[in-house]
């Protein structure tokens, strides 16, 4: 079984950087297409950005394209969202999520959160002066 966990969030200011870490117990996360999901009070969970496991393509919702930058370091069974110039309406709480190469093969699911099949227990996000 896959646990995922999320570190890195907190309490920033409108226009600085958060850099969140997605974890993995196994040593095999690079069979794994990774998402970051993100859930404010009172809104729909959104999906923010994606890396795939057998390509290296990712997605990233129009909301934060050019801002955010999903990376992963397989030697460290990290996945990474670099978050720069944070806004308030970034707020809340951020998951990560996976799904097997096995399957979703090609590319990553981008928003369809009901294609992963793990995720995290997520991390905080507050943006605020």
């Amino acid at each position: 079984q896959l646990q995922l966990v999320e570190s890195g969030g907190g309490l920033v200011q409108p226009g600085g950087s958060l850099r969140l870490s997605c974890a993995a117990s196994v040593a095999t996360l690079n069979y794994y297409a990774i998402g970051w999901f993100r859930q404010a009070p009172g809104k729909e969970r959104e999906g923010v950005s994606c890396i795939s496991s057998s390509d290296g393509s990712t997605y990233y919702a129009d909301s934060v394209k050019g801002r955010f930058t999903i990376s992963r370091d397989n030697a460290k069974n990290t996945v990474y969202l670099q978050m720069n110039s944070l806004k308030p309406e970034d707020t809340a709480v951020y998951y990560c999520a996976a799904v097997s190469v096995i399957d979703f093969p090609v590319g990553c699911p981008g928003s369809s959160w009901y294609e992963y099949d793990y995720w995290g227990q997520g991390t905080r996000v507050t943006v605020s002066s």
